[in-house]
């Protein structure tokens, strides 16, 4: 089996956890009342915690898959987070797929392969010198910091700063992973112990941001989280880690027809609001949380 196919096959099946876990950080967040007194009894509770397990689950698979793959291919692989997503929610709603949902579903898949086509590359051999790293991180922790402030839609920012910690992570990940396994250097050197911190610390971070990000829906946020996660991660591979596409000037203009497509296709997914009805009793395992109000979708998308 090449390494391009185990790197396909365990992003696929890492998606798969990170979308279970964010359907189940969902139905919580969407149960526990705004402010720090809602946030300590999530997290005091017995079922946030089985979403960490599968989070970790994922993200072992994920760091699995930068060891066989670069980061142009396996992080837009994570857009198949949104598409399983859609689908598992919605049968935990109790409703059918909509039509609107299958669209955008097809619409992300087709854009994947064009990315697939152009993407496939040998295994990662490079990685992040500790300056660089440290750089990256900086950078990273200000825009997160400046997305984080107090304002309009909330949500969505939180979305794009936890899409953009989970990136540079991944792409540190990989750093550690690479540097690990060749054999090259001593196990812990200081390049593997900084470069582990950062990853540590933005992984967290990226998760909390999500799980307040989710408390107005799945769908919106999870689609920002989907693009903002590889736009991040490609952007240090290409810069940073010397990955290219490849087909030359063809290639390119293929890698960004599918990316806009599934773009859109992620955009699609969004469409579909999570209707009033759609919110399943609340099951006999979750702790009594107490339950806001319910808002008409338009006024829950309107409100800043």
């Amino acid at each position: 089996m090449s390494a391009t196919l185990v790197a396909v096959v365990l992003s696929l099946v890492s998606a798969g956890a990170y979308a279970a876990a964010a359907v189940a950080q969902e139905r919580l967040a969407s149960r526990v009342a705004e402010g720090e007194s809602g946030a300590l009894r999530m997290l005091a509770s017995g079922v946030w915690w089985p979403s960490v397990g599968l989070n970790a689950a994922a993200a072992l698979l994920h760091v699995a898959a930068l060891k066989y793959g670069p980061l142009t291919l396996v992080q837009p692989l994570g857009a198949l987070t949104l598409v399983a997503a859609v689908p598992l929610g919605a049968r935990l709603a109790g409703r059918r797929v909509t039509r609107l949902e299958w669209r955008g579903t097809g619409l992300t898949l087709m854009g994947l392969g064009a990315l697939l086509l152009t993407a496939s590359g040998p295994a990662p051999d490079d990685t992040l010198t500790v300056p660089e790293a440290l750089v990256v991180s900086a950078a990273t922790m200000a825009v997160i910091g400046l997305l984080s402030r107090p304002g309009a839609r909330p949500g969505l920012r939180h979305a794009t700063a936890s899409g953009f910690a989970s990136g540079v992570a991944s792409a540190l990940t990989q750093t550690v992973t690479v540097a690990v396994t060749d054999r090259s250097g001593p196990l812990l050197s200081p390049q593997v112990i900084v470069v582990a911190l950062l990853v540590a610390a933005f992984a967290a971070g990226g998760l909390l941001l999500s799980q307040t990000a989710y408390r107005g829906g799945l769908g919106a946020p999870l689609a920002v989280v989907t693009l903002s996660n590889p736009l991040a991660a490609s952007v240090i591979g290409v810069a940073l880690l010397g990955e290219r596409l490849r087909g030359g000037a063809g290639g390119l203009l293929l890698a960004v027809a599918g990316a806009a497509v599934a773009a859109y296709g992620v955009l699609v997914l969004t469409r579909s609001p999570r209707l009033p009805g759609d919110e399943p009793a609340t099951p006999d395992y979750l702790p009594s949380i107490p339950s806001p109000a319910v808002e008409p979708a338009a006024l829950r998308l309107s409100r800043p």
